[in-house]
């Protein structure tokens, strides 16, 4: 069973074609190897870093995998690579993106992976749908709630809740390239 074993942290986010069906279509492809537990609002945010792209849908999920670290971060990037994702220009417009936040009750620091993320505590959009659905974890780095982090950086300019997390229901699910 996908969902047996332990609680994770993604980032989902979209800047290409159908954002929200993009957002939508990885979770459902997540389902192979991971079972959802939570999710949060989207959120429409400003580009970070490469300022020269459409802004983001962002969201948050926690799923329960049986696999390890590093087997997640392959099965995401595959996700990634048959929906078609392209790396090309650091920071630049990604079709999707998904990314290993937090593992409950974990760090990795390996040269491919780090857990918790590195600059989850610095970025409004991955902080603000994180605390929606894990507000009282705390990140083993620095000791400090999830939302104690998005306190502490305020009001963020870019950064708009837009819907609720039944933003995944009642959507047919896009196609997948094999």
């Amino acid at each position: 069973m996908p969902g047996d074993g332990s609680r994770v942290c993604l980032g989902l986010g979209s800047n290409l074609g159908e954002k929200q069906r993009n957002l939508q279509c990885a979770v459902n492809a997540m389902g192979a190897f991971a079972t959802l537990r939570a999710v949060s609002s989207l959120y429409r945010t400003a580009p970070v870093g490469y300022l020269q792209q459409d802004w983001f849908l962002n969201a948050a999920v926690m799923v329960e995998t049986a696999l390890a670290p590093v087997e997640l971060l392959r099965a995401l990037l595959e996700v990634e690579q048959r929906m078609g994702r392209v790396r090309d220009i650091r920071n630049g417009p990604r079709l999707i993106d998904l990314d290993i936040l937090l593992w409950e009750g974990l760090q990795v620091d390996d040269e491919d992976l780090q857990v918790p993320h590195p600059r989850l505590v610095e970025r409004h959009f991955v902080l603000a749908p994180l605390a929606e659905i894990v507000p009282e974890w705390i990140h083993p780095g620095t000791g400090r709630t999830i939302a104690a982090h998005l306190q502490a950086l305020g009001v963020a300019e870019g950064v708009e809740r837009l819907a609720l997390g039944a933003w995944l229901e009642d959507q047919p699910a896009p196609r997948m390239a094999r």
